[in-house]
């Protein structure tokens, strides 16, 4: 049962008005997740402004992009000093690759199963930079952690572990917490892909151990395409070298009067990490979804998409020819319910036919609910499903 304390029906109809009137039901936030309308009408205001230039003012420009680094850090228990704007979790992903100091001898875990942004610029990066990438097998559908833990206990040549939070097909959820505390013990590099577990799940990096997190902000976080960032713990932050150069990532970029001084010299915080411009329209509608998922509430939000997901592992743990591939442990989940039926295909047009939002990956159906769906919604997938 959820103890989710908001008005849903009122809170649909005001920042989901095309789901109040009854659309769609949209259990896909795992691969895109709707935009509020708060951030609709924002992205709106602030398109008019750069359709006309004219109207744009001083705090349309740094001061939006300061906003986020707080909500950034609001929602994941961080400075604003270590967030890194970016436009998707690969950006992240390859800051970690390229800037955190691995070479020849070296060894960074991963594991079979991933999403490829948390793979292609691992491997492109051990081959420019000589350290051996290696994809650990799978311990039924999501990484094999015991190993993981072994391998950080046993190998001296382990110097990173690269991991996805929540696994994009299974919904497997990793312990941070225990990958994280063995990292940082050992002196080894934590690097977290956060796509799929930031949302439906709390973080908080002050007291979970991980080095940089990386999170495009599309799916769970209800926000425009081009809008993400990473956050980098700040020991690193003076530490590493950017592995690309913007021309606002020096402390002198802010003074638009001695362009042609060149001086090379970072900014002291995260903001050395960011390359060029940043899409401020994009931020701008981020920044209304996140401030929406921060008034709700983060614990309370999990909670609500905790007894969604339940309600939805209970009715396939008793369906006819149903195999759920998502760990049936809350502490191992997150807000992805995948699992196979005798038909896939047939069951997911059928879904498709009572307007269900949903994917279907690596053969598996896949559901992912979130703070704006309800009980009452999963009615209509079990009936359609049947089974």
């Amino acid at each position: 049962m959820s103890e989710y304390p908001h008005d849903l029906a009122a809170l649909r109809a005001r920042e989901f008005p095309w789901e109040a009137r009854g659309d769609a039901i949209h259990f896909d936030h795992a691969s895109v997740g709707p935009i509020p309308q708060r951030a609709r009408d924002a992205l709106d205001a602030y398109g008019l402004k750069r359709a006309e230039p004219h109207r744009l003012g001083m705090d349309d420009f740094f001061p939006v992009l300061d906003r986020a680094r707080t909500l950034v850090g609001k929602l994941v228990g961080a400075s604003a000093g270590e967030v890194v704007l970016t436009t998707n979790t690969s950006w992240g992903v390859n800051l970690a690759a390229y800037s955190l100091p691995l070479g020849p001898g070296d060894i960074v875990l991963g594991s079979q199963g991933e999403f490829p942004a948390n793979v292609y610029p691992w491997m492109s990066a051990a081959k420019a930079r000589g350290f051996t990438y290696e994809l650990l097998p799978l311990a039924g559908t999501g990484p094999d952690v015991a190993a993981v833990l072994s391998r950080i206990d046993q190998d001296p040549r382990v110097k990173a572990v690269a991991l996805s939070w929540v696994s994009f097909w299974s919904g497997a959820r990793i312990d941070l917490g225990a990958i994280g505390a063995a990292c940082r013990a050992r002196g080894i590099w934590f690097a977290v892909d956060a796509i799929q577990g930031l949302g439906p799940l709390v973080l908080d990096v002050r007291t979970t151990p991980v080095d940089i997190l990386s999170c495009g902000a599309q799916k769970w976080l209800c926000s425009p395409w081009g809008a993400g960032f990473a956050y980098m713990r700040h020991g690193l932050v003076a530490a590493l070298e950017p592995p690309a150069a913007g021309w606002l990532a020096q402390a002198s970029s802010g003074d638009f009067g001695r362009f042609l001084d060149y001086d090379p010299a970072w900014h002291a915080d995260a903001r050395k990490f960011e390359v060029g411009t940043i899409p401020y329209q994009d931020i701008v509608g981020m920044n209304e979804a996140l401030a929406l998922l921060l008034e709700l509430g983060p614990s309370r939000v999990e909670a609500h998409v905790r007894a969604i997901t339940t309600e939805l592992l209970d009715w396939a743990q008793g369906a006819a020819g149903v195999r759920i591939l998502t760990p049936l442990a809350e502490e191992r989940r997150a807000g992805i319910v995948a699992f196979t039926t005798p038909d896939v295909d047939g069951d997911s047009a059928k879904l498709r036919a009572a307007k269900v939002t949903h994917s279907v990956r690596e053969g598996a159906i896949r559901l992912s609910p979130h703070f704006h769906n309800t009980l009452q919604e999963v009615e209509v997938v079990i009936a359609a499903i049947g089974r």
